[in-house]
């Protein structure tokens, strides 16, 4: 009965793409760009192309199904420098919780900041009567399940909210992930992911409030404009990835009957498809070495329509994108605490690129990668 109710909702995740189809033309009607945004570094740098092998709070952001890899306790902590030297900062607080045959439930918090902005206005074009700072909070509650070795799932709800002083908005998305791993070692991995299905966004508030006269032209009147609506930027994530173990043989050969002797070096192929609602498509190919699971350097390449033209491109990016990982027990015990150092860099054609730096604290065990 588990395995008939994971087939369908794969089905039902894949018949998802027909309607969340890319539509440039739509991109206008789009609001709460920053829930394309992940803020986590070992995502990062692969450009969140690995969709199919994330593990634990991290796939919060990305493919909510990794989130039941998590074994114990997981806390981590993530700034990101956007377009570095603009003032754009966001600050992004997880913690997820392995509560036994329920799952592993998980909780992100996102802030993105874009620092003080010069208020200006039709009498004062060059501004000099103050400031203003927007700022964006996304909270995020979701649940990973492992339905059996070889087969997880996730359900995630995040609320958006966004504001400055006098005008705010919110909205509830949605999102559903799977995961299936097979092969000798698990190095075959495969997600799909339903991302930021939901309600509307409608901005409102004083700010979109001015004085005018009643149809008499008797009395001055306190008038209220409504903003139009804003729908939440839907994507359907398809996500391959393998693990090469490059020492299999050497590996194979120290092994005993009594001791198994485990690679040291492994290098994992990532490929992944996403399909935007509102902005073109993207396609990307990503890759991530390991040694000894604890240094780890990974790359990734995130193509989508014209992102080569200096003239018709609408992203900023270049495409690319890079990181590093240290990560280690605190002591030699098996259930010891475990410590990681993640960094992801992308680069732009404005500003100084997106820096990210990341700290991630396992208690008691740490997440499968």
């Amino acid at each position: 009965m588990i395995h008939k109710n994971v087939k369908l909702t794969a089905v039902a995740l894949f018949l998802g793409l027909s309607a969340f189809a890319g539509n440039k033309d739509r991109s206008g009607q789009a609001g709460a760009g920053e829930l394309l945004i992940n803020p986590w570094a070992r995502t990062g740098g692969v450009f969140g192309l690995n969709g199919a092998n994330v593990s634990g709070i991290e796939a919060m952001r990305c493919n909510i199904a990794g989130l039941a890899k998590t074994t114990k306790t997981e806390i981590g902590l993530a700034h990101t420098s956007y377009l570095a030297g603009t003032g754009m900062n966001i600050n992004n607080l997880g913690i997820a919780q392995n509560l036994g045959d329920v799952g592993v439930i998980g909780v992100n918090i996102m802030s993105f900041g874009f620092g003080e902005i010069p208020i200006t206005t039709e009498n004062s074009p060059e501004g000099g009567i103050g400031s203003y700072k927007p700022s964006f909070l996304n909270i995020s509650v979701g649940l990973g399940h492992t339905f059996s070795k070889n087969m997880a799932a996730g359900l995630n709800v995040t609320y958006v909210n966004e504001a400055i002083s006098n005008i705010k908005a919110s909205a509830l998305g949605f999102d559903a992930g799977i995961q299936y791993t097979n092969g000798k070692r698990d190095n075959l991995h495969l997600g799909v992911t339903l991302r930021n299905v939901g309600t509307n966004l409608r901005f409102s508030g004083d700010g979109f409030s001015f004085n005018g006269s009643s149809p008499d032209f008797a009395k001055e009147l306190t008038v209220n404009s409504r903003s139009e609506k804003f729908a939440l930027p839907s994507q359907l994530n398809i996500a391959t990835a393998y693990d090469f173990y490059l020492d299999e043989a050497k590996a194979k050969a120290k092994s005993t009957d009594k001791v198994e002797v485990k690679p040291q070096h492994r290098l994992t192929g990532m490929v992944s498809f996403i399909s935007n609602s509102f902005n073109s498509d993207w396609l990307g190919l990503g890759a991530e070495y390991a040694y000894k699971e604890k240094f780890m350097l990974r790359a990734g390449y995130r193509y989508e329509s014209k992102i080569g033209d200096k003239e018709l491109n609408t992203t900023f990016f270049t495409g690319l994108s890079a990181g590093a990982s240290f990560q280690t027990k605190l002591n030699s015990g098996e259930n010891s605490p475990g410590l990681a150092i993640d960094y992801a860099f992308k680069p732009t054609r404005i500003s100084n690129g997106v820096h990210c730096v990341g700290l991630r604290l396992t208690l008691n065990g740490k997440s499968k990668d």
